[in-house]
């Protein structure tokens, strides 16, 4: 099963470092912070920049892959697990580190499929 995905792993390692980038310029700017749901859930305009990244880059791509994102879902849209291939995308894992410029952050990207985790061989 590994072969028949590995093009998905390519894709999401690059479009990781294309977002690790805008994250990496971004501690060295000035972030605007907003909350979600209380005042410690925090979220930047970072965050929906490198989601949007992502997805778009998936698209483009695998268009007829779905997504699970993290902003995406917390601003109201469904958390809809299925069978078909689906990206599931934390943009800014950390981003109370990121936002007191701490770089300990991360770009997390899964892939299920069939409801199931990808696990890369």
């Amino acid at each position: 099963m590994a072969e028949q995905w590995q093009d998905v792993l390519d894709h999401a390692v690059a479009v990781a470092q294309k977002a690790g980038k805008v994250v990496r310029e971004a501690l060295q700017s000035d972030r605007k912070v907003s909350t979600k749901s209380s005042s410690i859930d925090l979220v930047t305009q970072t965050d929906q920049k490198v989601e949007q990244l992502i997805i778009q880059s998936v698209k483009e791509t695998f268009p007829a892959h779905r997504f699970i994102g993290e902003e995406s879902v917390a601003a109201g849209e469904p958390c809809d697990l299925t069978d078909e291939p689906t990206w599931i995308i934390d943009p800014i894992d950390g981003t109370t580190n990121f936002v007191h410029t701490f770089p300990f952050v991360a770009v997390s990207i899964g892939f299920l499929v069939n409801n199931r985790r990808f696990y890369p061989k």
